[in-house]
């Protein structure tokens, strides 16, 4: 068998056990058992849980028509808005989806950085290769066409700035009573779109010409998988 197919073996028991017994109840034992291997020849492909766990969700992001379709557009402001449209409504609509996966997942995300960290490293890094060339490349248009003020720094870090603030918006809205009601809750999508392409350096003109009310209003075209 080739590595290629031995590392498809593993990922397909890695995914009937993390399924089964959630990512706690999952232990590289018992994935290597499952793809009938040993666990030494499963650490040859993924040196942990955690980089299992991670390319699993890699997969599946790669697995998604609409973001596949986001990330295949030309590079423009309209590429860069429905970038983070797209990763706001994915992450706001964990709490409401009937989804606890997704959940689970974002629990997991936070609790790696109280913990070693791994996986949120691993996760970041699946997260930049999908999307980091098309985020940099739709805010180099946006600044050249005039849609978006030259950034001094790395321009990347806006991408994980916009992130790691949704994330955290999402995190208040987990538990069952919410830490924190953001107001209004059926504006928040489109006040934290608003607050996210302003801080990434859009003006209110291109916002407004590519973050229309009714475009802002329908929910879950796109979702971008993160991140996580």
């Amino acid at each position: 068998m080739t590595s290629d197919l031995r590392r498809q073996l593993i990922l397909g028991a890695a995914k009937r056990c993390f399924a089964r017994h959630g990512y706690t109840g999952t232990t590289t034992k018992s994935v290597a058992a499952a793809a009938a291997i040993s666990e030494a020849l499963l650490f040859k492909h993924f040196p942990s849980k955690a980089a299992l766990y991670a390319e699993i969700l890699s997969d599946e992001c790669e697995a998604d028509p609409a973001l596949m379709d986001l990330l295949e557009r030309e590079p423009l402001t309209a590429t860069l808005v429905e970038l983070i449209r797209g990763m706001v409504q994915h992450f706001l609509h964990i709490a409401d989806g009937p989804d606890q996966e997704e959940a689970q997942r974002l629990r997991l995300m936070a609790t790696s950085h109280l913990d070693d960290g791994e996986f949120a490293r691993l996760l970041y890094a699946k997260i930049e290769k999908l999307i980091g060339a098309v985020f940099l490349a739709s805010l180099e248009r946006a600044v050249a066409s005039g849609d978006a003020r030259p950034f001094s720094g790395d321009p990347l870090n806006l991408f994980w700035f916009a992130h790691h603030s949704v994330m955290m918006a999402a995190l208040t809205r987990l538990p069952a009573t919410p830490c924190l009601v953001y107001g209004k809750a059926n504006d928040l999508e489109r006040q934290l779109c608003e607050f996210l392409l302003r801080g990434i350096g859009l003006n209110d003109a291109a916002i407004a010409s590519h973050l229309g009310r009714d475009q802002a209003a329908d929910a879950g075209k796109t979702a971008i998988a993160e991140s996580a």
